[in-house]
């Protein structure tokens, strides 16, 4: 599991842009500056879709504001249905939306919810991630997927 102090796994990713899936590594998404990411259970899913993903769009210019160059949302869901999310949301070109379809970055950072009893197989925990320079400066799990208050973007700018 990723702990405070902990660098993010070297790995690959794909980032949904409007021009397709762009194959990106975690240090080169996160390794210099002042980052946050956020991780859902799945896009258009309730909480993430109403709540969690809303909350950061609202709060971006306030949490870029306190140093942040990068706002990021990583789901356990494919580039294409990322994009789609990011358009529908009006999140694309906002928030960096990063797909992890086969959860290979979720089980690298130790942050597996396995829904598969629910029909929704394996997905990413509820967290949110401040970073700095690729090395975690804080994150926060929710206890239930279900919510988006420990991780939400209002109680992620309490930290920044």
């Amino acid at each position: 599991m990723v702990n405070v102090g902990d660098k993010l796994p070297e790995m690959e990713v794909a980032l949904a842009t409007a021009d397709g899936p762009d194959m990106q590594s975690l240090s080169t998404l996160f390794g210099s500056g002042k980052s946050v990411l956020f991780a859902v259970p799945g896009a258009f899913t309730p909480t993430c879709h109403m709540n969690h993903l809303p909350g950061f769009l609202t709060h971006l210019d306030a949490i870029k504001s306190k140093g942040v160059s990068r706002v990021a949302c990583l789901s356990v869901n494919d580039p294409f249905v990322m994009k789609a999310w990011g358009e529908a949301t009006g999140a694309m070109g906002k928030i960096d939306l990063i797909a992890d379809g086969s959860a290979a970055a979720t089980q690298a950072m130790g942050q597996v919810l396995d829904l598969t009893e629910r029909g929704l197989g394996v997905r990413s925990q509820r967290y949110a991630m401040i970073i700095e320079d690729g090395v975690v400066k804080d994150i926060a799990v929710e206890d239930s997927p279900a919510t988006a208050d420990a991780s939400g973007a209002e109680a992620l700018m309490a930290k920044l």
